[in-house]
């Protein structure tokens, strides 16, 4: 859900540092709202951003993904929460506005990062924090490379699954206890997979001059247009509006 959804949209076109702090922002917005219309505003508005950017899809895989997780959260914090006065059982009212409020919030927080990054390549955000930030490109590349082997570890994790597949094991069992026991195995060849990876990543990176690479050494300029403050101030003016609500 987090590979870079290609497009030509204002989002895909503005400086990758541009969208992380959108993101930042938005994410800020989330945890001001002061009630359910304005977290539901911000989830919402985060949608709206998607969909002008020709990311719907993803974007609601996310919401929906997010929606279960918000479903669980909201069963548990109704179970636990004892203020306020009952409504049926030991769950009681304010036990429920603050579950709703927890699952909504899950959302709105979760929502706007990972969508920016399906807006974004990996190696225009390593060269966007080396020279609009300047970060050290090997920090940098360090927490994009870590956010690129994600959905390389999902991969890696199908194949095996196709292979125990094909090996007569099965994974469709309804009981969640036995797909849990399934799934344990994975997690050797998974790790040894992915240390050969990360070594041959590392080793690929250090032929080509790693240790030498400066803000300049990049051939692609990331340079802040009026575009991309209005992004931000936009942004900003949201996470006001949000505080004021």
């Amino acid at each position: 859900m987090i590979d870079y959804t290609e497009g030509s949209s204002f989002l895909h076109k503005a400086n990758p540092i541009t969208k992380v702090f959108l993101a930042i922002e938005l994410f800020a917005a989330g945890i001001l709202a002061p009630n359910f219309p304005a977290i539901c505003f911000v989830i919402a508005l985060t949608l709206f951003i998607n969909i002008i950017s020709s990311n719907a899809k993803k974007a609601f895989k996310l919401l929906g993904a997010f929606s279960v997780i918000g479903a669980f959260m909201f069963v548990v914090q109704a179970l636990i929460a004892r203020s306020g006065e009952p409504v049926w059982y030991f769950i009681t009212d304010q036990g429920l506005i603050t579950a709703g409020n927890v699952a909504l919030r899950t959302i709105a927080l979760a929502l706007p990062l990972l969508s920016m990054l399906a807006l974004t390549r990996m190696e225009d955000l390593t060269g966007a924090c080396v020279e609009v930030l300047h970060i050290p490109y090997r920090y940098a590349f360090t927490v994009t490379t870590a956010l690129r082997f994600v959905p390389i570890f999902l991969q890696e994790m199908t194949k095996i699954k196709e292979a125990q597949t094909a090996r007569g094991i099965e994974f469709d069992s309804k009981n969640p206890f036995r797909r849990l026991q399934l799934q344990l195995p994975f997690i050797v060849p998974l790790i040894v997979s992915s240390v050969k990876k990360a070594d041959a990543t590392a080793l690929s990176a250090e032929q080509r001059g790693f240790y030498l690479r400066t803000r300049k050494s990049s051939l692609k300029r990331y340079p802040m247009r009026f575009s991309d403050i209005a992004v931000l101030l936009l942004g900003f003016v949201v996470l006001i509006a949000i505080a004021l609500w």
